[in-house]
Formats: structure tokens, C-alpha cells, sequence
């Protein structure tokens, strides 16, 4: 069942509101698609309280991908890809702040790195970081990934980090852009969202994000920077989502069966994030340190996902795949 419009949808305009500023939402109300996407991230300098902020969930999601919560997937990639090739060539699209590339740039078997997305600000903030590490092997680009031109059989990886669910019609751009750029056997690599588009959970996934929701005490549940709690969890509305942000999650749901389409798997990770992501977000600054309630609570929290993962499908996936079906 869709959801038009929730309180959630009221609460989060509120946090922008506080956050951002008035322009910030004013924004918002930009005929262009394109302007509203880009609004949603030409921001270096906004604080959250997601639940990527705490440093026990990025071990969670490090031993769900690697089985190592000490390794994350950029060591998975380095030692499993990087280490084994020489002179690659990576494409990065909706690359953000090119965090990850950034360091991937600093590998010796890295020959070229292509950053491309549509933020002007925070891609000028990545070249600036390029330029202070004296970083010569990667470039970026300010441009709309529909309009660019890839070249055929030239990148030997082309990589998504919480991108791809941004993108439109996945079947046929994976199919026309990124395989005819990749070179034969060249790698696709994801960690992204492939849960449902925009949003729109089903009522069981609802149900039991409350119900884990339940599981953190009061004090707890204050949200970031604001002086109301979050006693319960009620989802996006359409409305909402395609105003912010046109392109959040337009297709996610198609990723997945078009890239198995496509490529075939080299190795695939599910990491869960049905649960806790929804939940924790707004709360996530109060787990970042952690004290004996805080790490029982999070046990807790982490277990709950993990049950219900027992019986659904993961939201998020990581996941390597080679350009060998033709």
C-alpha cells in the first residue's frame, strides 16, 4: 500500500527546517528535477544522527560483508580486486564526495579514477581533497550521467556506493551504459539500497521497525538536535520523497534482477538495514559511544534484524560482478 503523506513526511520538513534553513526548503519548490536532486546534496557540512554514525553498526555491516568485522569493503575490494591487477580504470557515478575513491586513488594499481555527479559543491570539495594529497591519478566531473559520453570497453571496474538506487530506468542504462563501457570481464562493483522504491515498505516491515523501535529505552530516543522523541516510526510518503528528492529510490527495486541480468556474480552480500536504518535514524548520536546499556541495547537491536532477515529479503546489498554475459 502507498503511502501520500505521513507524519514522518511533517517531522522530517521540521528537522530540515532546524537543520538546513528556510532556503534549504524553499529550494524544494524548483519546477527542474535535476535542481531538487542536487539541493538534497550540495551540502559538505550537514550533521545527522543516521545510523552510519555509529561505529558498532559499520562493524555489524563489516562482518555481514566480509565476515570480518574489522575488515570493510574497501579492504574487501583492495586485497580481493586491487591487489591482483595492475593499471586499472575505475568509473565512479553519483560519486558524491568521492570519499571512497579517494582512498582507492592512493592504491598502486590504480592508473585512473573518473568521479562524476551532479553536485558541483561537493565535487569541487573532492578535487580540493585530491589536490592537498597530491592525488594525480583521479579527475572529476560536475555533469548528469545520462548526458555523458562512456566510452566503449575502457574501465576495468565501474563502481556505486548508495548511488545506483538514485538512477532511472536501471535495466537499460546498465545494459547500454555500463556494460558497453566496462571491458570484457571488467568488474561492477555496488554497495547500495535495493529495497523498495521510494520508500514505500510494506506494513509487516512497518510493524516490525516499531516493534524494534520498542526495544530502546525513552532517554534514547530524543531526536538529534531537536527536543521531541521518536516513540514510533511511520514511513515516507510520496509526496514527500518526489519533492526532496525526484531521484531517491525511483527504480531500487529493480537493481538487483537487472544486474544478474546483465553480469554475472562474483560475490554478493546482503547486510541487512531493513530494520535498524529506519529505526536508528535521528538516534543514531547516541550510540556512537557507547557504554554497558548502550552495547546491550544495540545487541538487542542487532539480533531483532537479524531474525527478521531470517525470513526477507535484505534492503541493502554489496556486491561484485563481471561483465561476461554477452
Amino acid at each position: 500500500m502507498l503511502r501520500i503523506i505521513t507524519l514522518d513526511d511533517v517531522i522530517d520538513i521540521y528537522t530540515k527546517l532546524k537543520l538546513r534553513g528556510l532556503s534549504f526548503i524553499v529550494s524544494k519548490f524548483n519546477f527542474r528535477n535535476v535542481e531538487r536532486t542536487k539541493s538534497a546534496f550540495n551540502n559538505i557540512t550537514i550533521n545527522s544522527a543516521h545510523s552510519w554514525v555509529i561505529p558498532k553498526m559499520h562493524e555489524r555491516w563489516n562482518l555481514l560483508i566480509t565476515g570480518n568485522s574489522q575488515t570493510s569493503f574497501k579492504d574487501y575490494i583492495s586485497t580481493n580486486i586491487l591487489n591482483n591487477h595492475k593499471d586499472l580504470k575505475m568509473l565512479s557515478l553519483g560519486s558524491g564526495k568521492c570519499h571512497h575513491e579517494l582512498e582507492f586513488a592512493t592504491h598502486p594499481n590504480i592508473k585512473e579514477i573518473v568521479c562524476m555527479d551532479i553536485s558541483d559543491e561537493l565535487i569541487e570539495n573532492a578535487r580540493t581533497a585530491a589536490c592537498q594529497n597530491n592525488l594525480s591519478n583521479i579527475s572529476f566531473k560536475v555533469q548528469n550521467v545520462y548526458e555523458y559520453t562512456y566510452p566503449e570497453n575502457y574501465y576495468d571496474i565501474v563502481f556505486f556506493h548508495a548511488s545506483l538506487h538514485h538512477f532511472k530506468n536501471i535495466d537499460n542504462f546498465l545494459k547500454n551504459n555500463v556494460k558497453q563501457t566496462l571491458k570484457k570481464n571488467g568488474l561492477l562493483i555496488i554497495n547500495e539500497y535495493v529495497g523498495p522504491n521510494r520508500l514505500q515498505y510494506p506494513k509487516h516491515q512497518i510493524k516490525a521497525i516499531n516493534e524494534c523501535l520498542n526495544l530502546i529505552p525513552k532517554k534514547f530516543k530524543k531526536r538529534f538536535k531537536l527536543n521531541f522523541f521518536k516513540n514510533r516510526f511511520y514511513g515516507s510518503g510520496l509526496i514527500r520523497m518526489i519533492i526532496a528528492d525526484p531521484s531517491e529510490c525511483i527504480e531500487s527495486e529493480n537493481i538487483i534482477p537487472s544486474i544478474h541480468k546483465n553480469f554475472s556474480i562474483v560475490y554478493e552480500s546482503s547486510f541487512g538495514g531493513n530494520i535498524l536504518i529506519p529505526a536508528l535514524k535521528d538516534l543514531g548520536h547516541h550510540f556512537i559511544t557507547l557504554d554497558n546499556e548502550k552495547e546491550l541495547i544495540l545487541k538487542d537491536l542487532f539480533k531483532f534484524e537479524d531474525d527478521y532477515l531470517k525470513h526477507h529479503k535484505s534492503d541493502y546489498i554489496f556486491g561484485i560482478y563481471k561483465n561476461d554475459l554477452f
